[in-house]
């Protein structure tokens, strides 16, 4: 059995798992172009998509111009795309130039499950040690006592969380904090890490584990090259790294993760990213701007053709198209139902 047939059996086995998402049935008869841009590694998602909806609407046509998520939001700025296409969430600032144009903020609308641990696919973030290490699992707070420093706040969306502000007791710096004893107990932990985002921008890590903050630990190593990074931390029985499970190394273990204390901890499967518990499986998005051209300053009014193409993929049909992608997971049918109401 290939491996083309293997993927199209196990999308087919996901598809059938779903059937509690609706159906996707024309509101109306739509023509026209919608225009796409943004994340290149989405591409053949997209086409998948937009073959399905043409099934149901012939007369709409599509224009994908998918070069790099950094572009999507600017297309969507300057009105020359319909659609945003991320593998991530907007940056802070990348709200304003929608904004300037009506008044009105993007509209987020989550579309897919982020791969396990396929390269540029939104892969979920794993947590490694050096496999001599006996810890086995953590929690997401003591991950942020772990790459975080005291913080006054942090950052969701816009707005400012003095709610994820914390002091610097709760910082880990030794294996025994977390519980290891003998020889171990008084070592430091030596922290490996992806480069931080330019100013203005935040990781998934950040907005996860880190509360949105921009305050990281002392002594952070941080490696522009992953595999370098994971070379690195094979070497160091001390360290501790977080990057994709494709990096993993023989000498390398992921952890399992908690989303909090008393909670089971959840290893890391394609499983456990497809239901959503493993707490950093990651998710893409579609991104829109809620006025059409000529619109009323500061009053939603949304292109039915940008409208019904969101519903087709939030619905059983566009879902199955996720699983026939292959890389990419399926929204659960409880996601999938929030979405539809954000789209609402």
């Amino acid at each position: 059995m290939n491996v083309r047939t293997l993927i199209f059996l196990f999308g087919a086995a996901l598809a059938s798992a779903a059937p509690e998402l609706p159906e996707y049935r024309p509101a109306e008869k739509l023509s026209g172009v919608i225009r796409s841009w943004g994340n290149p590694h989405m591409a053949a998602l997209m086409k998948h998509w937009e073959a399905g909806f043409r099934q149901f609407h012939p007369d709409i046509y599509f224009a994908d111009n998918l070069k790099s998520t950094a572009t999507g939001i600017f297309g969507l700025s300057e009105n020359v795309a319909d659609l945003a296409v991320m593998g991530r969430q907007i940056y802070t600032y990348e709200f304003y130039g929608i904004y300037r144009r009506s008044l009105l903020l993007p509209v987020e609308i989550a579309v897919a499950t982020g791969s396990l641990d396929v390269p540029g696919k939104s892969f979920a973030v794993a947590v490694f040690v050096h496999h001599d290490n006996p810890l086995a699992s953590l929690t997401l707070a003591q991950l942020d006592g772990l790459f975080g420093a005291q913080r006054d706040g942090g950052w969701d969306g816009l707005n400012w969380r003095k709610e994820s502000a914390r002091s610097p007791e709760r910082n880990i710096r030794t294996w025994g904090q977390l519980g290891l004893t003998g020889d171990w107990a008084a070592k430091p932990i030596h922290l490996y890490g992806p480069p931080g985002i330019y100013p203005g921008g935040q990781s998934f890590f950040q907005r996860r584990v880190l509360g949105g903050a921009d305050t990281w630990a002392e002594g952070l190593m941080e490696f522009e090259d992953r595999k370098k990074m994971m070379e690195a931390l094979s070497r160091d029985p001390l360290g501790i790294a977080y990057t994709g499970l494709c990096y993993q190394t023989p000498q390398t273990k992921p952890l399992a993760l908690a989303e909090k204390p008393g909670v089971p901890a959840v290893a890391l499967t394609r499983a456990t990213v497809a239901d959503r518990t493993y707490p950093l499986a990651r998710t893409v998005y579609i991104y829109f701007a809620p006025d059409t051209p000529g619109g009323e300053p500061a009053k939603p009014n949304t292109d039915p053709k940008v409208r019904e193409f969101l519903r087709y993929i939030l619905s059983r049909q566009g879902q199955a198209d996720v699983a026939r992608e292959g890389d990419y997971l399926q929204l659960t049918a409880e996601a999938a139902r929030a979405q539809l109401g954000q789209l609402n």
